[in-house]
């Protein structure tokens, strides 16, 4: 009985990417072996879909308000350039998620998909719902899941209490970390939800979903190699003017890999300053830089956001044209640097992006599930990308102002 009940505790607090992939099989099994008991099962993911719906909205507005109230005065460091770089990086990584989204179209199973879709006619209907959108009433938009309006009301608040005294700042900071323990719980029983998910899709469409999965990893994947191995690397070279790749490479083996695997980019700070130290970077800047980073460089929380948001676009037969994808890039930007320091926190923030084609809660919550699904690569990628590009840009810019101080004295 004792080493039941140890083995019990062992798989509660074990890893949970090992939980969920064991969650993928277990639903895969069931579907192919009996589809009637699979189908039976799928209000577990009901039930983890339902638990994600009630939880987001609030996560959004707190921790984005939080994190901008927070953020410190008048401190003597190279932020302007950092932050620079972190909103350039970020917007890259949004456009190139639309590119190649555009050049590799993927589908996803969805059921009931078009239910409470009404697609916008062009680029004015969808900037006059974004508008009022914004300016809805901050009860209404977090009861109705209007997450433009959340992150409007979140943006406005933080800024507020940006002047505030410490107290009120605590208190608010307390209250976005009570917030993001209740997503920590809600993601730990990840594995259960997406079993009765993964065997409820399989039981009702069969095992094509697994080539639109494996699509859809692919373009994902590929547009956060190509920010990691292409495009971080030319703006670091734009900033430092020398061969990027030591530096680069150094970031993605000793900050990347263990972000992989942690899937936090909370949890891999004290990594990255133990990184920043043996770069020899100044103190006072990486000590503001990585946890800030840790909230708003969110270059892989972007192309997660960009690519599943279209993913489902085209899912449900909507014309993009160029003016709102740059639009959706701009959004998915933004909202990203909204994205949670925890595992799987940008999927939370895809209803913001699929708001703006008019897709419904419901079905863009579908998505959320399918994000979770992949999740096992995609989040772990995707923390790793955010993470190691954290110090990859505090490092170019620290290199950058003191190249510039030695030309002053020189």
């Amino acid at each position: 009985m004792n080493q039941q009940s140890s083995f019990a505790a062992r798989l509660l607090d074990g890893s949970l990417v090992l939980q969920i992939i064991l969650g993928i099989i277990g639903g895969i099994l069931l579907a192919t072996f009996s589809s009637s008991a699979a189908q039976s099962v799928a209000f577990l993911g009901d039930l983890f879909v339902g638990a994600l719906k009630a939880i987001a909205p609030i996560l959004v507005f707190v921790l984005v308000a939080a994190s901008i109230a927070n953020q410190k005065k008048n401190a003597k460091t190279n932020m302007r350039p950092i932050i620079v770089l972190y909103l350039i990086g970020t917007f890259a990584a949004a456009v190139t998620a639309v590119v190649m989204s555009f050049l590799f179209p993927t589908t996803l199973v969805l059921v009931n998909a078009a239910t409470g879709t009404t697609p916008p006619d062009g680029i004015a209907e969808v900037i006059n719902t974004l508008l009022f959108k914004i300016v809805d009433n901050p009860v209404n938009a977090l009861m109705t899941a209007n997450y433009i309006g959340i992150l409007a009301w979140s943006i406005g608040l933080g800024i507020a209490l940006h002047h505030a005294g410490d107290i009120t700042k605590h208190v608010f900071a307390d209250i976005s970390h009570g917030v993001s323990q209740i997503v920590r719980f809600i993601i730990r029983l990840a594995p259960i939800g997406i079993f009765g998910l993964v065997a409820n899709t399989f039981a009702m469409t069969g095992f094509s979903a697994i080539a639109g999965y494996a699509q859809l990893l692919a373009v994902l994947l590929g547009s956060m190699l190509i920010i990691a191995l292409v495009v971080n690397p030319l703006i670091v070279w734009y900033k430092i003017r020398r061969n990027p790749y030591p530096l680069v490479f150094t970031c993605l083996r000793e900050s990347g890999v263990t972000a992989f695997f942690t899937r936090s980019s909370a949890a891999n700070i004290p990594v990255n300053m133990t990184l920043c130290e043996k770069l020899k970077l100044h103190e006072d800047t990486y000590s503001v830089s990585i946890p800030l980073g840790a909230t708003i460089n969110m270059g892989g929380a972007a192309i997660t956001i960009t690519v599943l948001t279209l993913a489902a676009v085209n899912t449900l037969g909507i014309q993009v044209d160029i003016l709102t994808a740059i639009l959706l890039s701009i959004v998915a930007a933004v909202s990203a640097c909204g994205a949670s320091g925890v595992a799987g926190g940008s999927l939370l923030l895809i209803p913001l992006a699929c708001s703006l084609f008019g897709i419904s809660n419901d079905v863009a919550m579908q998505v959320v599930a399918v994000g979770f699904i992949i999740g096992v690569i995609q989040d772990s990628a995707e923390t790793a990308l955010n993470s190691s590009t954290d110090v990859v840009f505090t490092a170019s810019a620290c290199e950058a102002a003191e190249r510039a101080q030695n030309q002053e004295q020189a």
